[in-house]
Formats: C-alpha cells, sequence, structure tokens
C-alpha cells in the first residue's frame, strides 16, 4: 500500500516537473496566436469601417443620380435593395456578401451615369463618386490585409506546438475574404465577380 502511494507521489512530481518545464513554451505558444488572432480582428476593424463609410454614402448618392436619371427606378431599387442588406448584416460572412452584391449593384449604377451627361457634370455626383472611388480601393487593400493577416495566423497555428495548444485553447482556423474584383478598382472596371467565401472569425 505504502509503495503503491510511494509511487503515486512520483507521478504526480514527474508531472508537476513536465508541467513547469512546458510552462514557459505554452505560454509563448498561446501569446503568439492571440496576438496573431488580434491582428486578424484589427484588420477586419479596418475593413468594416470603411465598408460602413461606403454605406452613408451610398444614400445620397442614388439621390444625386435619380434627380437626373428618374426613369431608372430597377436600378435605384436593385441598389436600395443591396444598401438595406449591407446595413443590416449583422454576421462576417454575411457582411461580406452583403457588400459584394452592394459592390455590384453600385457597378451597374455607374453604368446607368454614362447614358446622362448631365449627371456626370454634377459636382455632387464628382465629390461622392470620387469618394466612393477611393474607399472601394481602400476596401480591396484592406481587403489583401485581412487575408495577410489569416495567412500568418493558419501557418502559425499549423506548427508544433501551436497546433496542440490552438485545440486545447479553442483557436480555430480562419478563413480569408474574396472581394469581387469589381471592389478592387472604380465602379465600371475590374473582371467578373467571384463567390464570397469567408469565416465569422
Amino acid at each position: 500500500m505504502a509503495a503503491g502511494k510511494k509511487g503515486c507521489l512520483i507521478c504526480f512530481v514527474v508531472v508537476g516537473v513536465v508541467i513547469l518545464l512546458l510552462y514557459p513554451s505554452v505560454k509563448k505558444t498561446h501569446d503568439q496566436l492571440k496576438t496573431l488572432d488580434q491582428g486578424i480582428k484589427a484588420a477586419w476593424t479596418k475593413l468594416e469601417d470603411l465598408l460602413q463609410r461606403r454605406m452613408d454614402l451610398v444614400p445620397n448618392y442614388i439621390e444625386t443620380i435619380k434627380s437626373h436619371a428618374p426613369h431608372e427606378q430597377e436600378v435605384f431599387g436593385a441598389v436600395t435593395r443591396a444598401h438595406l442588406k449591407a446595413t443590416t448584416a449583422l454576421l462576417r460572412p454575411n457582411k461580406i456578401a452583403a457588400n459584394n452584391d452592394l459592390t455590384i449593384a453600385l457597378d451597374q449604377l455607374q453604368a446607368v451615369t454614362e447614358r446622362y451627361p448631365d449627371v456626370k457634370a454634377d459636382q455632387n455626383f464628382i465629390r461622392l463618386r470620387d469618394e466612393l472611388v477611393g474607399i472601394e480601393k481602400g476596401i480591396a487593400d484592406e481587403c489583401l490585409q485581412y487575408n495577410e493577416a489569416v495567412k500568418a495566423y493558419n501557418a502559425y497555428r499549423q506548427e508544433f506546438p501551436a497546433d496542440i495548444v490552438a485545440a486545447l485553447s479553442g483557436f480555430g482556423k480562419a478563413f480569408p475574404l474574396e472581394i469581387p474584383g469589381k471592389a478592387q478598382g472604380p465602379p465600371g472596371s475590374g473582371p467578373e465577380p467571384a463567390p464570397p467565401s469567408s469565416s465569422d472569425r
């Protein structure tokens, strides 16, 4: 009986020593995972801010064009619906999908303006269009930054012992964002849109 207790005590001591030896490495790995995860969240915050700025401009953009092209109700309706969807989306994948649809709708609206010289000469339209072009470029740039952060996180997460620490700590796999090609340049330019794919990480 005494031998059994002694054996258990030795096991506890060995386990305790192993934990003490591994703790610094585990903590360092956990901290690095946390830092990389925060990098993803910071990149998303910047991207989300640009998406919100674009949504704030869209109503005035629609009204400005509508004042010169009142007969294009179908296009205005499509943009309005896409804008509402983007405004009310909550989860990250839904936000990206909705904003992809909004990008496509805005591109269609831009195509309409080419048929109305009065629209293109409107100073308010020019100002709003230029702001949207800048925001669209920013969205594409921040999407790239977000995806780089995801790539760094996932690469580290797959390494040993990060893979074990990640599994035990709840650090799941992160997924990149796909913004349509039309979002990577001014409205009316770029390749055909790609289907959205992302995670709510």
